[in-house]
């Protein structure tokens, strides 16, 4: 770390060229050849994949997405807007990847009528099906917005047209985040008042928006060859801002300690490299592990995001330890306020004693560690207890943005025809025989009036006659629970009783049981790969530290970490507590929400802990005093832990008013895991549990030290650079 910390300042120049040209050169690359993220589900062996694939070979025209143009008439009778809203219908049919259109009036002359179920019984609200010939994560903007411009020209003050299903969902997502300008001023009120220097601010929030420029020019790139999620560009920006700030914080504070300890600027940067630089690697690396950790779970819509979140920490990662150094070098003295500056001319070289209010909490935790370590648990499991009635799921278009043309179409559908029709099952069967079709038919007369089924469209065969379909509607909407108690009804009970005899094969598809199906199988994973992270996380720190139980404290504070951290997004996206003021409606949480904070979680508490430890461990081996270690750790990092802390929340908090939903679920959860982890945990459950458990802290058996590789994270200063 010495080499490398000393090569970019001495070299800045060379550094600061070689960053700008890969900055320049990738955005390049990135506007040329444009993104292809996309959302998509592969769920081999599901019920529902297998509906899906039965329905792709008997009914082509139906295999890709389904979507509505939804009309209302705010007076009198949409039979009076017939021709208009035709002609409109038969310039979308010709539109490319359109594969049918159905039109809700009934053909008089062919004495059809294929829409006969898309009028309310009023005749004020209906709607039109818009057959796509791919599903709605593979369809290309432009082909979607196509169909919408159609659509809108038909609009007037008498008749409203708006657009709902997945594919028209598409086009009501926000491209970035409007309320991250916010957090970025936050984030520069915070460094501010940490170091007293306008240039010192600037270091951390320059590094961490070039980094994440480089970054998000890679992500796009990376999208042309992996399947990476549409929503995965703004959380890479959430992940990004949040580490790279403060892995910069984190050194810059280092720097700025040995200036004032009267260090050459070589030697003061090289100082913070060899310290605090080796912690910013570790903590960046149990981050991309923790990530790259839900590629066990062999999901391509995971696989995605995991990658281009690591590759953006590993990028914030590297310009930390190389292109901060060179700037450091640039600015010189300037990393210190006006008044350090003269305070060092005036009055020499400082020692780092700590003084202040985080010496004296220090102390205080010290003296009563067992009624500090029971209130900070009480608080924590006061927040985890809405956890224990988390519902996962995928919420639909009813909780998007009021103003969204894709709610406004729910909200008409709901009414005109009750909420399930926001989220229809369609039944597929394979018919090989006449016993077959005797079976489908027994199956549709079977499922009308059932509980929960409000109705059932009639059997359809395929051109070719190997295929059955029943569409069922049911009474409550797509994100409710009694909707995914009904898809498990009709699979474990409704449909076995109708096929026991002929054992034809069917299934329930659509796209509430596809999202139904995602949530069940993420729930079954992730036990493993908590497992996974975990045991990686426990084996990292007891390389780092030579401990036993220093791991297994970690891993149990993380554990509790992300349990609040849950805990607060049910209260707030599922229980609505408060999600009106952000502008997100109450609804499941998205079933791989828990996965992908876990990953994210797990890193950013390790880091923590990590900064906090490392530190501790440092005075340890220059001690050997339990109590006096943990003091001097807690009292040295508190106060850059908690700036750092703040400057995350800030960033956070400020996606959660981006106006996409899962942001907002990832912004609130994140925001209060980190305020949870760094103002309840490190600052007073962790400290008081190493106080509680003394020497026993830093013990491991020899048999295992031998075994155990060794790793240093952080070097200890007694051999510093003489000052210049």
């Amino acid at each position: 770390m010495k080499k490398l910390a000393r090569f970019s300042v001495r070299r800045r120049w060379y550094v600061l060229a070689i960053w700008i040209l890969v900055f320049l050169g990738l955005n390049a690359a990135a506007q040329s050849a444009g993104s292809a993220f996309a959302n998509t589900f592969s769920l081999p062996g599901t019920n529902s994949t297998h509906a899906y694939e039965l329905l792709a070979k008997g009914f082509a025209q139906k295999s890709g997405d389904t979507d509505q143009i939804v009309f209302h008439v705010r007076s009198g009778s949409l039979d009076a807007q017939r021709s208009t809203i035709e002609q409109m219908l038969a310039r979308v049919a010709k539109l490319p990847e359109v594969a049918a259109v159905t039109s809700p009036f009934c053909d008089s002359v062919a004495n059809v009528c294929p829409g006969a179920m898309q009028m309310s019984r009023d005749h004020t609200i209906a709607y039109a099906t818009v057959n796509f010939t791919e599903p709605g994560f593979r369809l290309k903007l432009p082909i979607i917005r196509a169909v919408e411009n159609a659509g809108m020209t038909i609009r007037s003050t008498s008749l409203q047209v708006e657009f709902g299903g997945n594919a028209f969902g598409q086009l009501d997502r926000p491209a970035g985040s409007p309320g991250e300008i916010y957090g970025l001023i936050a984030t520069a009120v915070v460094l501010l008042l940490a170091f007293g220097s306008f240039f010192a601010m600037l270091l951390p929030l320059g590094v961490a928006l070039f980094s994440l420029g480089i970054a998000s020019a890679a992500t796009t790139l990376l999208s042309h060859g992996l399947a990476i999620a549409q929503f995965a560009p703004i959380l890479g920006s959430l992940i990004g801002l949040g580490v790279g700030i403060d892995y910069a914080l984190f050194i810059v504070t280092r720097a700025r300690q040995g200036l004032k300890r009267g260090l050459s600027v070589a030697d003061a940067v090289t100082t913070a490299l060899d310290t605090s630089g080796r912690a910013v690697i570790f903590a960046g690396c149990t981050v991309c592990i923790a990530l790259l950790g839900m590629l066990i779970l062999r999901l391509s819509f995971l696989n995605g995001v995991a990658i281009a979140a690591s590759v953006t920490v590993a990028i914030t990662m590297l310009a930390s330890i190389t292109l901060l150094p060179a700037l450091l070098g640039f600015m010189k003295f300037r990393s210190l306020s006006r008044r350090e500056r003269r305070s060092l001319r005036e009055h020499g070289p400082e020692p780092i004693v700590v003084e202040g209010g985080w010496q004296r909490w220090a102390l205080f935790v010290s003296r009563h560690p067992r009624l500090l370590a029971a209130a900070a648990l009480a608080i924590i499991i006061a927040i985890t207890v809405p956890y224990f009635s988390l519902h996962l799921g995928s919420s639909d278009q009813g909780s998007n943005p009021p103003q969204s043309t894709t709610r406004h179409a729910y909200d008409l559908l709901a009414k005109g025809f009750g909420p399930g029709f926001n989220g229809p099952l369609t039944i597929v069967g394979v018919i090989h025989s006449p016993a077959d079709r005797a079976t489908m038919d027994a199956l549709d007369a079977s499922l009308r009036g059932k509980p929960g089924i409000v109705a059932v469209g009639p059997l359809t065969t395929s051109p070719a006659g190997d295929v059955g379909l029943i569409y069922v509607v049911p009474s409550t909407s797509p994100e409710a629970v009694a909707t995914s108690n009904l898809i498990s009804s009709l699979r474990n009970n409704y449909i076995p009783a109708a096929t026991s005899a002929t054992h034809t094969a069917v299934y329930v598809g659509g796209i509430t049981a596809i999202f139904d199906d995602f949530a069940t199988v993420l729930g079954s994973k992730i036990p493993l790969f908590v497992g996974v992270i975990v045991l990686l996380g426990c084996l990292l720190l007891m390389v780092a530290f030579r401990s036993i139980l220093v791991p297994i404290v970690a891993a149990v504070m993380n554990l509790l970490a992300a349990a609040a951290s849950f805990g607060l997004v049910v209260a707030v996206f599922q229980w609505g507590w408060g999600s009106s003021l952000i502008g997100a409606g109450s609804g499941p949480i998205e079933s791989f929400l828990p996965i992908i904070m876990i990953a994210i979680l797990f890193g950013l508490s390790m880091d923590y802990q990590v900064f906090l430890v490392s530190r501790m461990h440092e005075e340890w081996l220059n001690t050997g005093d339990n109590e006096e270690t943990i003091v001097r750790g807690q009292a040295n990092t508190g106060r850059v832990i908690t700036a750092a802390a703040l400057i995350m929340i800030s960033v956070f908090v400020s996606f959660a008013f981006g106006g996409e939903r899962v942001i907002a679920e990832f912004g609130i959860g994140l925001g209060g895991a980190v305020l949870m982890d760094a103002f309840i945990l490190r600052t007073v459950l962790v400290p008081a549990v190493m106080h509680f458990l003394g020497r026993a802290n830093w013990w491991m058996p020899r048999w295992l030290d031998r075994i155990v590789p060794h790793v240093a994270v952080e070097a200890t200063e007694t051999e510093e650079p003489a000052a210049a």
